[in-house]
C-alpha cells in the first residue's frame, strides 16, 4: 500500500464503472479504486497529455452505449 490514499467522490458513467470493474477482475486487483489508480499512474508517467485530452471521444453521443466488454 504505496503512498496516503484519500478518499474522494466523482461522478462517473454506470459503463465506465464497469470497465474499472472488469479491468480489476481480469488482472485480478482488488477492486476498481486500484484499477482506477493504475490508469491514473500510466496517465501520470507514460501518457501523452496533449493526446489525452486535446482528441474529443465521444462514446456516448447518437445513442452510442459508452465502454462494452470484449471477451
Amino acid at each position: 500500500m504505496a503512498g496516503l490514499k484519500q478518499e474522494i467522490t466523482f461522478e462517473v458513467q454506470q459503463d465506465l464503472l464497469a470497465m474499472l470493474d472488469d479491468a480489476a477482475k481480469r488482472h485480478n486487483l482488488p477492486g476498481r479504486d486500484k484499477a482506477l489508480r493504475c490508469i491514473l499512474d500510466y496517465v501520470a508517467q507514460d501518457g501523452d497529455w496533449d493526446e489525452i485530452f486535446s482528441k474529443i471521444r465521444c462514446m456516448r453521443c447518437g445513442g452510442r452505449p459508452g465502454w462494452t466488454a470484449t471477451p
